[in-house]
């Protein structure tokens, strides 16, 4: 076995030596350079998924504030569930954004002495649409919301509550639309 060795040992031409050396440095420059490459696609990938997180988290953020705002304002929830009235954690929330964030549906829960319940609301942005607005605290204003609150009572099981909070806000008043001018129906143009 050994003399086998040997033998095609020295068959081997040095020229041959040469370029399997060269083979295989090249093969590991090439392997060297995927394995660049994908290593920046994973951490380019990570990067972008871990801003996308934090731009929800802060839209979150804002937009449960100003609902926690209204409703430590509201009565009804006040005497409902109690004060003080605590938002519950953000992993048990919903978020749901469009129209490149601009508009957000959210769903978190909240809690008071005598009861707890979550907080529904659908809230668009104001304000640009500039790409340094990521960084910058966003304006709120919300369209719609309600509170389900779950309270229990003393001789009946639980009671659950449906409260909307935005029905102090009037609806704006009618104007007659005097710009306008009717428009004649497709028969009459025909004719």
């Amino acid at each position: 076995m050994l003399a086998r060795r040997l033998v095609s040992f020295f068959k081997t031409s040095p020229s041959s030596k040469v370029s399997s050396t060269a083979n295989s440095v090249n093969e590991e420059e090439t392997k060297s350079f995927a394995r660049k490459a994908v290593s920046f696609v994973l951490i380019t990938v990570t990067g972008g998924v871990a801003l996308s997180a934090l731009d929800d988290l802060a839209i979150y953020h804002g937009c449960s504030s100003k609902a926690i705002e209204k409703a430590i304002n509201n009565q009804e929830i006040i005497n409902a569930i109690g004060e003080p009235i605590k938002k519950g954690p953000w992993y048990k929330a919903s978020l749901a954004v469009a129209h490149k964030r601009s508009s957000v549906s959210c769903t978190f829960p909240v809690s008071g002495p005598q009861g707890s319940g979550v907080l529904q609301l659908k809230a668009v942005r104001s304000g640009d649409d500039n790409w340094y607005s990521y960084f910058l605290p966003r304006d709120w204003k919300i369209l719609l919301m309600e509170a389900l609150l779950h309270v229990p009572g003393n001789e009946e099981k639980r009671q659950t509550l449906q409260i909307s909070l935005l029905e102090n806000a009037s609806p704006p008043a009618c104007v007659a639309c005097t710009e306008c001018r009717p428009q004649q129906s497709e028969n009459q143009q025909k004719k």
